[in-house]
């Protein structure tokens, strides 16, 4: 998280924004570009990262009139940030124009080699772990935002279910019942993309 400032603090800064100083919301996005940026690079793909990040400003500018400042303004910004990333993930999913769910030549082939007894340590020395990635994603990409969002948080960040939940803005039980979903959902597209 970023270091505070010393000459005004968050709160400060959003009462004088809220007062109509709109112009210092400028503060704002410059203590906080770099922990917004980095949240973004996490979720979605880079050349989108700019654009998600500016949406993030833009939904914090409008929401802060709801700022309850029960919470640090940092980790209030992060849930904005992993609902925004969530939201690009919804809207991507609706306007998907091709199924992906047929693989290339280049991805069946690589599928053909792993099931003809191929090794997991054998497919990582030859530095074939970029396939894996795609076949991952192309997978990923057939799931809900909110599928994609707490699998992400839980399983490859390592969020605990109480972190997940508060950035998400949802209960622990939800974020469990969530992940235990959304792992069943990506085992049965992994398979179906294996057959």
């Amino acid at each position: 998280m970023p270091k505070k400032s010393p000459d005004a603090t968050d709160i400060d800064v959003v009462r004088r924004i809220l007062a109509g100083d709109v112009n210092a919301f400028e503060k704002l996005v410059a203590r906080y570009q770099a922990y917004v940026f980095s949240i973004v690079r996490k979720h979605v793909p880079s050349e989108n990262v700019e654009a998600v990040a500016h949406d993030i400003f833009v939904r914090a500018y409008q929401s802060l009139p709801g700022y309850g400042q029960q919470s640090e303004f940092a980790k209030w910004l992060a849930g904005i940030s992993v609902r925004t990333c969530a939201g690009f993930w919804r809207e991507r999913y609706r306007r998907r124009e091709v199924p992906v769910s047929r693989l290339g030549d280049a991805h069946r082939q690589w599928l053909d080699t792993i099931m003809a007894d191929e090794s997991v340590q054998k497919f990582q020395r030859d530095g074939r772990q970029q396939e894996a990635r795609e076949i991952l994603e192309r997978a990923l990409s057939q799931m809900g935002a909110q599928e994609r969002m707490v699998l992400s948080l839980i399983h490859f960040e390592g969020c605990s279910v109480k972190e997940a939940a508060a950035l998400m803005g949802v209960s622990a039980a939800n974020v469990k019942i969530r992940a235990f979903r959304a792992r069943n959902k990506l085992k049965k597209l992994l398979e179906t993309q294996c057959d």
